[in-house]
């Protein structure tokens, strides 16, 4: 009995000391709250505002991949408009509906497409002439959508469906074997052109 009764006492009392400690620490403090908010599929888990803008405008650009922006990629580009305020004019596969409508979303003024990156140009895609085709590999390395099927002294091909005529295949070429061609849509890829959006008085 009076050892129940000691034990009682002391662990009372170690209890007491642990929660004084802990009332005391300054470290961090881990709350149901804080877990609840961390959990999958909170309202506090969506990208912030800024994210959210990049991936809006990443989706308004053509995805060619092209990198006659300056940057290695659609997303990057997008990436720079919101954080650097990049000019929203250096898309020539966009063209000037392109720039017309980040002007609109972005709230900044239209301007003319700067042709020293490039000119804009139907949808075209590339193709191989498989006879001359040696089977470099340089071509493969150089597409950043991964339209092109090879392997080393093999003959190389271009998945059209996949190609975003961005041209990056054709400089590394060393037997000139590639070319490219207006693409041919069809119903299933057929979209209602982006309209030009005429500037506000």
């Amino acid at each position: 009995m009076w050892f129940s009764l000691l034990s009682l006492v002391l662990g009372t009392a170690l209890a007491g000391s642990l929660l004084a400690w802990l009332a005391s620490n300054s470290g961090p403090v881990v709350s149901l709250r804080k877990i609840a908010k961390s959990a999958p599929g909170n309202s506090d888990d969506a990208p912030p505002p800024v994210q959210r803008l990049i991936e809006v405008v990443n989706q308004t650009l053509p995805q060619t991949q092209c990198a006659q922006c300056g940057h290695p990629g659609c997303r990057p580009y997008a990436e720079a408009i919101i954080n650097q305020n990049a000019p929203i004019n250096q898309c020539p596969p966009g063209g000037q509906s392109l720039i017309d409508e980040l002007a609109e979303l972005l709230g900044r003024e239209s301007v003319p497409l700067d042709t020293s990156r490039g000119d804009n140009k139907p949808a075209q895609v590339a193709y191989i002439d498989e006879s001359l085709c040696i089977g470099c590999t340089l071509c493969i390395d150089a597409c950043p959508v991964d339209a092109i099927v090879g392997a080393s002294r093999q003959m190389h091909t271009i998945i059209t469906d996949q190609c975003t005529g961005c041209e990056l295949c054709l400089p590394p070429c060393p037997v000139d074997c590639i070319s490219l061609e207006p693409a041919s849509r069809t119903l299933d890829q057929w979209r209602w052109p982006k309209p030009v959006i005429s500037k506000r008085s």
